[in-house]
């Protein structure tokens, strides 16, 4: 019935049937140059859509390598374009301290394309160094997402790419200048993925391009409003500075290895197996590259008590577990007057080497909380007789040997949650100017959380990610079944799989060796594990006896475990921890310590 209809009409009226057929045709062929100018490839169109394709907290989008399929935010390298400076372009002035550099320099100039620099012109060649800014949508938690696929059961972590420069289209460079970018005081300035970007281009273009010279160290100049990052330009390596402008001579083999490793905590920078859990990488290399007597000497592992005697006896099976691994590194304890003499030769006679020190308040603490006098823990960079240091809360028992750690730099650790790192287990490189830089900063930094962790995350947002196992937290926040089948299974491992674990909540020394005493307090139950705390006892009754007795109960906690017990029970806690008859002979009142 239509079919004939639209017959009738278009016999009735052949002038518009040809309109129409003529309004089509022109139609085709808008359609086809559209398509044509619509599947072009185009960069910046990939860009504004990256964190469709790199947002990768949890498990969304870890895709398999047999998939070949990586998460990219660059499909190719962008032609170089020479782009002039803006007519209204700011001029940006010579400091002073060139003229001691001489004329005659190759320059080359990163994130300066659009201001002007014809005075420099007068001091050599000047070369533009061009890149395709990254996408304002990628974000921080791209590059440094909550969770990854450590052991490798389903996926292969992968990293977005940060648009880089065709490095080879440049000759070597006498110095390399760099405008960086700097939001502060905007809340996250320290996060900005762009302001990372540049720092990249300019370190690897250090590498790759840099002119050696005869101290082996390339010239760099920064002009920015705020610090430069102290994970890629070490205040060290500072020789001058005027105003906003920074000249560093870097170590390149020191840079090398930093830009060798992944772009953020998006990937491993030690993996130790490949697919499958138990499939090891061979690390043979990197074990053999840190047992040489000279290096040992020149790196140590520390940890630090202050305040109070509490953790004496954490300090003390740390120190035992350390120098079971096998370690020929010192052991160095910083500890201040609040540790008595008795207790000070008992932890000599664990292993440790003995630094007292005076205690760093931070300013924004409360009187006496516990993150009061936490940032005594800067004064680790001041161990500047070594090179490097691996800190170890005193909380922590190592179970493997840890010193293939000493191959990372600064700031290497294992994840915590969201962007940060946990501050238990962690690579520093001692610097008396690092240590200055974190001693300026107390009084503007905001912890998250009050503490250390919290402040050393504002400075150091650019780490490398540690495997779990380095570090592993005696947690279990998922609160299933699962989750406490596998931890537990990795607690009670023998062999271990673990190198370390970290013993969060009340601390087993704390508790009665019968039962994990987290059981009987509502807030502490996810950190509680008899399987964990049965190994800490086990290592525990390996000790000399005489080192034991320094982990015996104080009066008031045992007071305090007997009430805790008692309000469990009223509670009618349902595991019956509670109901636990208890043998340790430390609740005998002649075992006690004051």
């Amino acid at each position: 019935m239509e079919v004939s209809s639209l017959q009738k009409w278009v016999k009735t009226a052949p002038s518009k049937a040809l309109v129409i057929r003529i309004n089509l045709v022109c139609l085709a062929i808008f359609l086809v140059v559209y398509a044509t100018l619509l599947l072009q490839p185009s960069s910046s169109v990939y860009f504004e859509n990256a964190a469709s394709l790199v947002r990768c907290s949890l498990r969304e989008c870890h895709h398999k390598e047999e998939k070949s399929l990586k998460m990219k935010a660059v499909l190719e390298e962008p032609e170089l374009k020479h782009r002039m400076p803006k007519q209204n372009a700011s001029k940006i002035e010579v400091p002073s301290f060139f003229a001691e550099m001489g004329k005659g320099m190759k320059m080359g100039m990163v994130n300066m394309h659009e201001d002007d620099v014809s005075e420099w012109s007068s001091l050599g060649e000047t070369t533009q160094v061009y890149f395709e800014r990254v996408s304002q949508f990628f974000n921080w938690t791209d590059l440094f997402p909550e969770w990854i696929d450590e052991e490798e059961e389903s996926d292969v972590p992968s990293c977005p790419e940060i648009p880089m420069p065709e490095f080879a289209a440049y000759e070597t460079m006498d110095l390399i200048i760099a405008k960086l970018p700097c939001k502060y005081p905007e809340e996250g300035w320290a996060r900005d993925v762009f302001r990372l970007q540049v720092h990249m281009i300019v370190a690897n273009l250090v590498v790759k391009k840099g002119r050696k010279g005869w101290n082996w160290k390339p010239k760099v100049v920064l002009w920015s409003k705020c610090r430069p990052m102290l994970e890629l330009f070490r205040c060290k390596d500072l020789v001058k500075q005027e105003n906003e402008w920074l000249y560093y001579e870097v170590d390149v083999k020191w840079l090398e290895q930093k830009v060798s490793l992944p772009v953020g905590s998006c990937n491993l920078a030690l993996p130790l197996w490949e697919q499958g859990i138990d499939k090891v990488y061979d690390t043979s290399n990197l074990e053999r590259s840190v047992q040489s007597e000279a290096r040992a000497k020149r790196e140590a592992y520390a940890t630090v008590l202050h305040s109070s005697e509490g953790y004496v006896c954490g300090a003390i099976m740390l120190a035992q577990t350390l120098l079971r691994s096998g370690t020929k590194r010192d052991l160095v304890l910083l500890l201040d007057s609040s540790i008595s003499a008795v207790k000070r030769r008992a932890l000599e006679e664990s292993g440790w080497k003995i630094r007292v020190i005076t205690r760093i308040r931070n300013p924004r603490a409360e009187n006496g909380t516990y993150n009061e006098y936490n940032y005594s823990k800067f004064r680790l960079w001041q161990l500047t007789e070594y090179e490097r240091v691996i800190f170890i809360d005193a909380d922590i028992i190592v179970l493997r040997n840890l010193d293939i750690l000493f191959h990372f730099p600064q700031l290497s650790a294992t994840g915590n949650d969201q962007s940060i790192f946990n501050s238990g287990i962690m690579v520093l490189e001692p610097s008396n100017c690092t240590f200055d830089v974190l001693m300026s900063r107390r009084h503007d930094v905001v912890s998250y959380n009050g503490g250390d962790q919290g402040f050393l995350n504002e400075i150091f947002v650019w780490w490398h990610r540690l495997p779990r196992r380095v570090n592993f937290l005696k947690n279990f926040w998922a609160n299933t079944t699962l989750e406490a089948s596998v931890k537990n299974a990795m607690f009670g491992a023998d062999p271990p799989k673990l190198y370390a674990i970290h013993y969060l909540g009340l601390k087993p020394w704390h508790c009665y060796r019968d039962y994990d005493c987290n059981w009987d307090v509502e807030d502490q139950r996810v950190y509680a594990s008899d399987v964990a705390h049965r190994r800490w006892w086990k290592v525990h009754d390996s000790m000399d006896e005489r080192l034991q007795r320094l982990c015996r109960l104080t009066r008031k906690r045992r007071t305090e475990l007997n009430w805790e017990r008692r309000k469990a029970g009223k509670l009618g806690l349902a595991d019956m921890h509670w109901k636990i008859n208890v043998t340790d002979p430390r609740r005998q009142g002649s075992l006690l310590m004051d």
